[in-house]
């Protein structure tokens, strides 16, 4: 089964929900099932700068005050280490997220996609890296044993594309789980929930394992949305 993930390294309820479909995904290959995973970029600021802002400061600007602010960071923080990630949001800094995309996707070539995800996650949620500064991002590209030039063209294509694709589809929030191109599940739903997409997926397409039972949104031709916590343009669920 074909599972694409749209998600930005930005979305705290993207690493959750990634964290939480890694697991649903361990419990489907143990029943037998097969899963190819595929990594989607989506920019929620997209004109946003990387200049080490702290992310308090934008996120004050942008969802109504301070006090908001912290209520959502403390809400997203709390759930997170039910899931056992750490969020340190008085480090994270505001930035724009297309070089870290392309990182992604350079590393994906070499077949370290995911493990670029999860280090990008963790350098914005927990140390405090401007995930937007390529001097950051080269040295992640480093650690990871990757070959990134990001002052070249590299990846950019790619991930202009897949932006386009995204918008095309009518994605809107994130994270955003698009099962063979046709069913999709958005938000940092529960691992059960995405177990259970997954098997209701496969039935529906006439692989195994069975389903047990609990259904998917159908996405005809645009995303569907079922209620899983989630960010946009807009805010972030809390």
């Amino acid at each position: 089964m074909k599972v694409e993930i749209y998600s930005d390294v930005v979305c705290p309820w993207c690493y959750i929900g990634h964290a939480r479909f890694a697991r649903a995904v361990e419990r489907y290959r143990a029943r037998g099932g097969e899963v190819e995973v595929g990594l989607r970029p989506f920019q929620l600021a997209p004109d946003a700068e990387s200049t080490g802002s702290p992310l308090l400061t934008w996120a004050a600007a942008k969802f109504g005050g301070e006090e908001r602010a912290r209520q959502m960071f403390a809400h997203v923080t709390q759930v997170a280490a039910q899931d056992g990630l750490e969020m340190r949001f008085d480090r994270a800094v505001h930035a724009n997220t297309l070089d870290a995309h392309r990182l992604i996707q350079i590393a994906g070539e070499q077949g370290r996609g995911e493990e670029a995800l999860y280090r990008l996650f963790a350098a914005h949620f927990t140390d405090g890296l401007d995930v937007g500064s390529r001097e950051v991002l080269a040295t992640i590209a480093t650690d990871l044993d990757v070959k990134a030039d990001l002052d070249g063209p590299g990846g950019t294509e790619q991930v202009r594309q897949e932006l386009t694709r995204a918008r095309a589809l009518g994605v809107s929030s994130v994270p955003l789980f698009l099962f063979e191109g046709q069913f999709a599940v958005s938000g940092a739903q529960p691992e059960d929930t995405l177990l259970a997409a997954l098997e209701e997926v496969a039935e529906r397409t006439g692989q195994t394992p069975k389903a047990t039972g609990e259904a998917t949104e159908e996405a005809t031709g645009k995303a569907a949305e079922t209620g899983g916590e989630a960010c946009d343009d807009g805010h972030c669920a809390v």
